[in-house]
Protein backbone atom coordinates (compact mmCIF):
# COMPACT_ATOMS: atom_id res chain seq x y z
CA UNK A 1 0.00 0.00 0.00
CA UNK A 2 1.00 3.60 -0.97
CA UNK A 3 0.29 6.70 1.24
CA UNK A 4 0.69 9.55 -1.26
CA UNK A 5 0.80 12.68 0.24
CA UNK A 6 0.66 15.51 -2.64
CA UNK A 7 0.26 19.10 -2.32
CA UNK A 8 1.78 22.85 -2.83
CA UNK A 9 5.40 23.45 -1.87
CA UNK A 10 5.19 24.56 1.67
CA UNK A 11 1.69 22.80 2.40
CA UNK A 12 3.25 20.42 5.15
CA UNK A 13 3.63 17.23 2.87
CA UNK A 14 6.95 16.53 4.49
CA UNK A 15 5.65 17.38 7.84
CA UNK A 16 2.81 14.98 7.64
CA UNK A 17 4.24 11.93 6.09
CA UNK A 18 7.16 12.58 9.47
CA UNK A 19 3.96 12.73 11.63
CA UNK A 20 2.80 9.51 10.20
CA UNK A 21 5.95 7.40 9.89
CA UNK A 22 6.59 8.03 13.98
CA UNK A 23 2.91 6.85 14.43
CA UNK A 24 2.96 3.71 12.18
CA UNK A 25 6.79 2.27 12.49
CA UNK A 26 6.13 -0.51 9.61
CA UNK A 27 5.68 1.87 6.95
CA UNK A 28 8.62 3.38 4.90
CA UNK A 29 9.11 6.64 3.61
CA UNK A 30 10.07 7.09 -0.14
CA UNK A 31 11.01 10.59 -1.28
CA UNK A 32 10.93 10.64 -4.85
CA UNK A 33 12.74 14.08 -5.38
CA UNK A 34 15.73 12.19 -4.31
CA UNK A 35 15.91 9.91 -7.94
CA UNK A 36 15.54 13.77 -9.28
CA UNK A 37 18.44 15.00 -7.70
CA UNK A 38 19.71 11.71 -9.00
CA UNK A 39 19.20 12.42 -12.59
CA UNK A 40 19.82 16.25 -12.22
CA UNK A 41 23.65 14.91 -11.41
CA UNK A 42 23.50 12.50 -14.34
CA UNK A 43 21.27 14.53 -16.91
CA UNK A 44 20.27 17.64 -18.12
CA UNK A 45 17.33 18.94 -17.62
CA UNK A 46 16.03 21.08 -20.22
CA UNK A 47 13.13 22.80 -18.43
CA UNK A 48 14.53 22.49 -14.94
CA UNK A 49 11.55 20.49 -13.47
CA UNK A 50 12.83 16.68 -13.36
CA UNK A 51 9.17 15.33 -13.09
CA UNK A 52 9.25 16.44 -17.05
CA UNK A 53 11.77 13.64 -17.58
CA UNK A 54 10.66 10.93 -18.55
CA UNK A 55 12.93 8.41 -16.90
CA UNK A 56 12.20 10.48 -13.39
CA UNK A 57 8.42 9.55 -14.02
CA UNK A 58 9.36 5.63 -14.92
CA UNK A 59 11.66 5.36 -11.62
CA UNK A 60 9.39 6.54 -9.50
CA UNK A 61 6.42 4.34 -10.48
CA UNK A 62 8.70 1.23 -10.42
CA UNK A 63 10.67 2.24 -7.77
CA UNK A 64 7.37 2.89 -5.39
CA UNK A 65 6.07 -0.79 -6.78
CA UNK A 66 9.43 -2.54 -5.85
CA UNK A 67 9.34 -1.08 -2.17
CA UNK A 68 6.04 -2.34 -1.84
CA UNK A 69 6.48 -6.01 -3.44
CA UNK A 70 9.98 -6.49 -2.29
CA UNK A 71 9.66 -5.12 1.19
CA UNK A 72 5.74 -5.93 1.98
CA UNK A 73 5.57 -2.94 3.74
CA UNK A 74 3.25 0.40 3.39
CA UNK A 75 5.17 3.44 1.81
CA UNK A 76 4.35 7.06 2.78
CA UNK A 77 5.70 9.23 -0.12
CA UNK A 78 5.19 13.26 0.38
CA UNK A 79 5.34 14.54 -3.27
CA UNK A 80 4.00 17.22 -5.16
CA UNK A 81 2.48 15.97 -8.51
CA UNK A 82 0.16 17.93 -10.24
CA UNK A 83 0.47 17.14 -13.85
CA UNK A 84 -2.34 15.84 -14.92
CA UNK A 85 -1.00 13.24 -17.65
CA UNK A 86 2.34 12.66 -14.77
CA UNK A 87 -0.69 11.40 -12.40
CA UNK A 88 -1.69 8.89 -14.67
CA UNK A 89 1.12 7.83 -15.66
CA UNK A 90 2.71 7.20 -12.35
CA UNK A 91 -0.05 5.80 -10.73
CA UNK A 92 -1.43 3.67 -14.05
CA UNK A 93 1.89 1.95 -13.49
CA UNK A 94 1.14 1.45 -9.14
CA UNK A 95 -2.37 0.48 -10.47
CA UNK A 96 -1.39 -1.90 -13.21
CA UNK A 97 0.73 -3.86 -10.41
CA UNK A 98 -2.49 -3.90 -8.07
CA UNK A 99 -0.93 -1.91 -5.34
CA UNK A 100 -3.42 0.16 -3.41
CA UNK A 101 -3.21 3.98 -3.74
CA UNK A 102 -4.65 6.61 -0.54
CA UNK A 103 -3.57 9.68 -2.52
CA UNK A 104 -4.29 12.81 -0.30
CA UNK A 105 -4.45 16.85 -1.56
CA UNK A 106 -3.05 19.18 1.41
CA UNK A 107 -5.22 22.15 0.96
CA UNK A 108 -3.57 25.52 2.08
CA UNK A 109 -4.31 28.83 1.71
CA UNK A 110 -2.02 30.89 -0.91
CA UNK A 111 -1.37 33.37 2.17
CA UNK A 112 0.31 30.42 4.26
CA UNK A 113 1.82 29.02 1.72
CA UNK A 114 3.98 31.90 0.42
CA UNK A 115 5.02 33.02 4.46
CA UNK A 116 5.97 29.08 4.46
CA UNK A 117 8.26 29.28 1.01
CA UNK A 118 9.71 32.57 2.62
CA UNK A 119 10.59 31.07 5.82
CA UNK A 120 11.94 28.01 4.42
CA UNK A 121 16.27 27.70 3.59
CA UNK A 122 17.04 26.00 0.56
CA UNK A 123 20.52 26.28 -0.40
CA UNK A 124 21.72 28.19 2.87
CA UNK A 125 25.34 28.75 1.83
CA UNK A 126 23.85 30.19 -1.54
CA UNK A 127 21.71 33.12 -0.54
CA UNK A 128 20.62 33.63 -4.62
CA UNK A 129 19.61 30.04 -5.09
CA UNK A 130 17.58 29.87 -2.33
CA UNK A 131 15.67 33.21 -3.77
CA UNK A 132 15.43 31.39 -7.00
CA UNK A 133 14.21 28.37 -5.70
CA UNK A 134 11.72 30.09 -3.57
CA UNK A 135 10.51 32.30 -6.76
CA UNK A 136 9.71 29.20 -8.41
CA UNK A 137 7.91 27.19 -5.43
CA UNK A 138 5.88 30.56 -5.15
CA UNK A 139 5.29 30.78 -9.25
CA UNK A 140 3.99 27.02 -9.12
CA UNK A 141 0.97 27.66 -6.04
CA UNK A 142 -1.36 28.55 -8.88
CA UNK A 143 -0.83 25.04 -11.09
CA UNK A 144 -0.93 23.08 -7.55
CA UNK A 145 -4.55 24.40 -6.42
CA UNK A 146 -5.69 24.38 -9.57
CA UNK A 147 -4.86 20.95 -9.82
CA UNK A 148 -6.95 19.84 -6.47
CA UNK A 149 -9.73 19.84 -8.28
CA UNK A 150 -8.69 18.47 -11.60
CA UNK A 151 -6.62 15.34 -11.02
CA UNK A 152 -9.16 12.17 -11.86
CA UNK A 153 -7.59 10.19 -9.62
CA UNK A 154 -9.72 11.48 -7.23
CA UNK A 155 -7.28 12.59 -4.48
CA UNK A 156 -9.12 12.88 -0.86
CA UNK A 157 -8.15 16.33 0.84
CA UNK A 158 -6.96 16.62 3.90
CA UNK A 159 -8.08 19.64 5.68
CA UNK A 160 -6.80 17.76 8.96
CA UNK A 161 -3.39 16.50 9.52
CA UNK A 162 -4.44 13.13 10.71
CA UNK A 163 -7.16 12.50 8.16
CA UNK A 164 -4.42 10.57 6.00
CA UNK A 165 -3.42 8.01 9.39
CA UNK A 166 -6.92 7.32 9.82
CA UNK A 167 -7.71 6.73 6.44
CA UNK A 168 -4.75 4.87 5.65
CA UNK A 169 -4.18 2.61 9.05
CA UNK A 170 -7.88 1.84 8.98
CA UNK A 171 -7.71 -0.22 5.41
CA UNK A 172 -7.83 -3.94 5.12
CA UNK A 173 -4.28 -3.42 3.31
CA UNK A 174 -2.86 -1.79 5.91
CA UNK A 175 -3.76 -4.28 8.49
CA UNK A 176 -1.71 -6.64 6.48
CA UNK A 177 1.27 -4.20 6.49
CA UNK A 178 0.91 -2.29 9.90
CA UNK A 179 2.90 -5.11 12.10
CA UNK A 180 6.07 -5.56 9.71
CA UNK A 181 9.09 -4.60 10.74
Amino acid sequence: MIVWVNGAFGSGKSTLVDELRSRWPAAMVFDPEMVGYVLRETVAVPTGDFQDLRLWRRQVAHLAVGLVEEYQRPVLVPMTLVNPEYVEEIFGVLKAAGIVVHHFFLKVSEEVLVKRIDERSFTPDDPEQDERVRQWCKAKIEACTTAMDTQSTRPRFAASAIAPWNTAVNTPASRHCRNRP
